[in-house]
């Protein structure tokens, strides 16, 4: 079957396969496809069971294969760390394993990965506007989790059907979800605050849709321009949502003594994507438009 060139526009009708039906990633893409008239299935298999894949892509026929399918842990990455097997399986061997059943059948994979693979170093400093590019190699393998991650996309770069999104710190219009950065930090007893590159979920999964319209392949970052602080985002929380919020920082070094895996910090350069989605809003815009707005319960 081949694959299109990249970038090549689609003609026949689009049918997307998904996994991740349970994720947050997974069921926001699920709603998308029905907004969008898109026609749309979750796959059932195991993402380490080839035979289970095999059956899903023959049964659906789809255009395109989505995968917002993996281990985070729970409540954080620090499970990883004690469920080293468990979060190879799913994040290695069943990644791999579905990117190479897609490229046996022609397929383009739309993979949802992380760009928690990078922290600030000497060549990229913390305030400095230098965000690291697709192909810069990871540097932080901190936790288990981002070492897994780095591992896999190192190998799917292999593989010319991939179609790889580093998402960060991923935040939603959805302030009751525990899984929104957002949530979580006005949860925490206290927060570090350090610029990050983050994703506006709002605004992007309709862009990773288009990536896929559009048969895009290769590592892209999947950021908003930009970064933004922890105590940035808890001003506007507290400008627009609750105005008696507070909150208490505390140091890296004083973090490190709370959790077991250290924690990536970096800004991601995302040129590519903004040159592909020129409208794509800056981080700090977006979030105004995406989330505190249509969120806003103090007076406007």
């Amino acid at each position: 079957m081949g694959f299109p060139a990249n970038g090549s526009a689609e003609t026949k009708p689009l049918k997307f396969l998904i996994y991740g039906r349970t994720g947050w990633i997974g069921g926001l893409l699920g709603k998308l496809c029905e907004a969008q008239g898109i026609n749309y299935t979750y796959g059932s298999g195991r993402l380490e069971s080839r035979e289970s894949l095999e059956s899903d892509i023959a049964s659906v026929n789809p255009t395109h294969v989505f995968n917002a399918a993996g281990v985070t842990g729970r409540p954080n990455v620090d499970w990883c760390e004690s469920h080293k097997v468990e979060t190879i399986r799913t994040n290695v061997v069943g990644t791999l394993t579905l990117a190479d059943v897609c490229r046996e059948k022609g397929l383009i994979l739309i993979n949802y990965a992380t760009g928690c693979i990078f922290e600030y170093d000497a060549a990229h400093p913390l305030g400095s506007g230098v965000g690291f590019k697709e192909e810069d190699t990871p540097n932080f393998i901190g936790s288990f989790y981002s070492k897994t991650k780095a591992m896999v996309e190192d190998l799917l770069k292999n593989y010319e059907n991939v179609c790889t999104l580093r998402v960060r710190m991923p935040i939603s219009s959805d302030l009751a979800n525990p899984r929104n950065f957002i949530t979580k930090i006005t949860r925490y007893e206290k927060v570090v605050n350090i610029p990050n590159s983050m994703t506006i979920l709002d605004e992007l999964l309709p862009i990773s849709i288009e990536m896929a319209k559009r048969d895009l392949t290769g590592i892209w970052n999947f950021t908003n321009p930009g970064v933004v602080s922890h105590n940035e985002i808890l001003e506007m929380y507290k400008e627009y949502i609750d105005p008696k919020f507070t909150w208490k920082n505390f140091t890296l070094d004083e973090q490190a003594k709370v959790i077991v895996a250290p924690r990536s910090n970096n800004e991601l350069d995302a040129t590519k994507l903004k040159n592909e989605f020129p409208e794509l809003l800056s981080i700090k815009e977006s979030l105004l438009k995406y989330v505190f707005k249509p969120n806003q319960k103090t007076a406007a």
